[in-house]
């Protein structure tokens, strides 16, 4: 099987266009995404392609160019087979890869959902977001001032850890919630994340909205207030909670006079199914922007959910194909409208908001996932027995680096899947081999792959996964222990260490690195973010 290949150049020219319909894909695993890519490269690793694919790429005739890191991770072949199996129709190897696109001449960018981080910093730039730093914020609260700390990102990054005293209310929550929290004019909002983008998106928002407060983005986040040798708070629970009423309708007073602002388009039910037909070999991305508890209630069939903060901070994460077409969809037009304004911004070509009403939202539950072929399984307690029994037996376990060091089976090795034809040789000979994931999925994957590398041995899926094997109340162990393959898998946090300093030294890189974004995008010339 041959596939048709483009060099960087050509590919780059197509870029720049930016007009028609195409998808840059990474092969790569994350973290090795991160360590160098082009700017709108959307990180989809061969290791899961058939999972995410479905969803990121929802269009199967659209143009995908599948980048690697060139002669010495040669992947891209590998994942256009992948692809072709699921029905894709349109693709193109980029020649050598990573490396030839950096042999090239052009710029390669480090990092995660960097298009969104940069943008982050292109609006506080352009429009010069009030910002306040730790150490002022902390003597301003110790003064008894009327602030009130709003913290911008999803419930479980706030309950990890949190500005003291800080309320959860996360991205597109903040125009929407901030009236039933916010009563007096008066009070200072401070609106903070973990480092920059969701804090300068976030005050930014509320400023666009016309919110009569002052408003500032806490500088540098709960990473600023760290450095700055102040106390994070942990476990905390205080979510903001939703309008009721009055609150609602200023909210909405607000988010017209945006929508009127930035051209934002807006559909009914009948609109979406017209725009549905007309799109013929056009994607089209159907995308719930409420909480996830809103969307399991009940959402319009055939959406995902991407609450509008994250669909904003991290865009390369649930919209795969440049220039497609965008419907947001909420139940009271405000978070629709405040991300859809931003996704404009982000000179995303076609933006709309549909406004739903609950009869309309007759799929409860989360979004349907891909299918996979299942292999024959053993249970979390047969699994127990054949490793008390001191069988040979090996357990393979292709979670995230960081799912594992936090808790695995006692003696599972450690893979990535798509590296398990070069790492599983360092597994001694064993008569049985059981593969495990979180919830068993990915090792339904992997067992005809490990069938083929090892056809003399029985290859076996732990039912369930290790979620299984824990809610078994089977015991646990964590570490970075048995590890075959280079954790590289994922990209680290600042935080994902337990090393003070080094904690310190990657949470102060994280930030000159986001901050130097305006400059290496001007460099780049592929971002033309708008300016209003």
């Amino acid at each position: 099987m041959t596939f048709e290949t483009i060099s960087p150049a050509a590919l780059r020219d197509i870029m720049k266009e930016d007009a028609a319909e195409y998808t840059l894909i990474d092969v790569r695993e994350q973290g090795v995404h991160s360590q160098g890519h082009p700017f709108f490269a959307v990180p989809l690793p061969l290791s899961h392609l058939e999972l995410k694919a479905p969803r990121l790429l929802p269009q199967k005739s659209a143009p995908i160019y599948l980048l690697d890191q060139g002669p010495d991770l040669p992947l891209a072949e590998r994942a256009a087979k992948v692809l072709r199996s699921l029905g894709y129709k349109n693709l193109t190897l980029v020649e050598g890869g990573v490396s030839g696109w950096h042999d090239a001449g052009f710029e390669l960018f480090t990092g995660v959902n960097v298009p969104s981080k940069a943008f982050g910093e292109f609006v506080e730039e352009t429009y010069g977001t009030p910002h306040v730093t730790a150490s002022d914020l902390a003597a301003r609260c110790a003064a008894g001032e009327k602030i009130v700390i709003l913290d911008s990102r999803p419930f479980p990054e706030y309950h990890r850890m949190s500005i003291p005293g800080g309320i959860d209310m996360p991205g597109a929550e903040l125009v929407h919630r901030v009236h039933e929290t916010v009563t007096d004019e008066t009070t200072q909002i401070i609106v903070n994340c973990a480092g920059r983008t969701r804090s300068i998106i976030g005050a930014q928002s509320l400023i666009n909205a016309g919110i009569k407060n002052p408003v500032s983005a806490l500088k540098d986040g709960t990473m600023g207030w760290y450095l700055a040798g102040l106390d994070l708070a942990h476990r905390e629970d205080a979510v903001a909670p939703p309008p009721g009423p009055d609150a609602l309708a200023r909210s909405q007073k607000y988010a017209k006079e945006v929508a009127t602002r930035f051209g934002v388009k807006s559909l009914d039910v009948a609109g979406l199914r017209s725009l549905m037909t007309q799109s013929g070999d056009r994607t089209v991305y159907l995308l719930d922007v409420r909480t996830e508890a809103e969307f399991l209630e009940g959402h319009l069939p055939g959406t995902q959910h991407a609450p509008g903060g994250q669909l904003v901070q991290a865009t390369d994460e649930y919209v795969g194909i440049r220039n497609s077409r965008i419907v947001l969809i909420d139940d009271d037009g405000v978070r629709g409208i405040m991300t859809a304004s931003w996704l404009i911004q982000m000179n995303w070509p076609e933006v709309f908001v549909l406004t739903a009403d609950a009869a309309d939202m007759t799929e409860a539950g989360p979004a349907p996932v891909p299918a996979v072929d299942r292999a024959d399984t053993v249970s979390a307690f047969e699994l127990d027995a054949v490793l008390t029994s001191g069988e040979a037996v090996a357990v393979i376990d292709l979670a995230t680096s960081l799912e594992y060091r936090s808790g695995h089976i006692p003696g599972a090795y450690w893979a990535i899947r798509s590296r398990l034809e070069k790492d599983h040789i360092y597994i001694p000979p064993v008569g049985l081999i059981i593969l495990t994931s979180p919830d068993g999925t990915l090792a339904h994957l992997a067992a005809k792959e490990m069938a083929g590398l090892r056809p003399q041995t029985i290859i076996r899926v732990l039912e369930g996964g290790t979620q299984a094997w824990e809610a078994a109340s089977l015991a646990l162990e964590s570490g970075e222990t048995r590890m075959l393959s280079q954790t590289d898998d994922v990209w680290y946090k600042p935080y994902d260490t337990s090393d003070k300093e080094e904690v310190q030294r990657r949470m102060e890189d994280y930030l000159t690195w986001e901050v130097g974004l305006v400059q290496q995008i001007a460099r780049d010339g592929l971002a033309r973010f708008r300016k209003f």
